[in-house]
């Protein structure tokens, strides 16, 4: 997943028309405007995202502001560190401030939480996944953030897998029927993942040949022991209360991914700040 203009622009607009209303920043007439410079400074260490935004944003609020990056999407920025360089009217700075920051603290703080969790895990073998969990409007930013810290990205909404959850298994008469229905309108080819509980749910799910299988609300232990009995050809998941403390005792359980709602539906944002200066 990239970042592009043309995904980027129609989210960016609406984030400004928030913010701006149809009035604009109403305290821009406390000055005269003046062409300034701008430094975006890290207050704390992590792992970057974002660095698309602020050009992007800029550009709906005024074409003449002109960015800098000196750091890179991933990087690990230390505090005091200077991200980037914006230099345009005051005006227009002040006008996407807020927008901005709000954006690049979000996204950062998601890469830096999944980068710690990569380094916590410490197992090249296992991925880790982001979720859907995330706040409505801004999958796209924190989905994007996920992979700048190293992770990948899950289903990026109903429309493009299949995952049957614990609300389907009550409405399913019984697996294999509800697959054949599946399969005959979705295709060969969008994934098909089933997420159990027990170890009823786990053999239908063998049984089926399913394409994934997440093992859901399971201690270690017992991800590991259900794992042995999931063929190869089955890839598995192992998600459910997973924090950054007992991430690392699944390091070892053998799946071939650990999903974390918690990389984008508990975002502690990485702390950055705008400064302006007179050119």
């Amino acid at each position: 997943m990239t970042l592009t203009t043309s995904t980027l622009t129609p989210a960016l607009q609406a984030f400004l028309d928030e913010d701006l209303g149809t009035t604009g920043d109403l305290s821009a007439s406390a000055f005269q405007d003046r062409h300034v410079i701008g430094r975006i400074i890290a207050k704390q260490p992590g792992i970057l995202a974002g660095q698309a935004i602020p050009a992007a944003l800029y550009a709906l609020i005024d074409p003449t502001v002109t960015y800098l990056p000196t750091f890179l999407d991933g990087d690990l920025v230390q505090s005091g560190t200077v991200i980037g360089h914006l230099s345009g009217p005051a005006t227009a700075l002040l006008a996407g401030e807020r927008t901005l920051l709000n954006l690049l603290q979000r996204m950062s703080g998601i890469a830096t939480a999944t980068h710690a969790a990569v380094d916590a895990l410490n197992n090249p073998q296992i991925d880790i996944l982001d979720t859907r969990k995330t706040a409505p409007g801004l999958r796209l930013f924190d989905k994007y953030a996920v992979q700048c810290g190293g992770g990948l990205n899950h289903r990026m909404g109903l429309y493009d897998a299949v995952m049957l959850k614990d609300n389907h298994w009550r409405l399913i008469a019984d697996l294999p029927t509800a697959l054949r229905r599946l399969r005959h309108t979705v295709g060969p080819t969008k994934l098909i993942e089933v997420e159990v509980e027990t170890r009823e749910q786990l053999q239908a799910a063998v049984d089926c040949q399913v394409d994934m299988i997440l093992i859901d609300n399971q201690l270690p232990e017992t991800v590991r022991h259900w794992r042995s009995l999931i063929p190869a050809t089955i890839k598995v998941e192992a998600s459910g209360g997973i924090t950054p403390t007992t991430l690392p005792t699944y390091a070892h359980t053998g799946v071939d991914y650990i999903s974390l709602g918690y990389l984008t539906n508990s975002v502690q944002a990485l702390d950055l700040s705008l400064e302006l200066s007179l050119d």
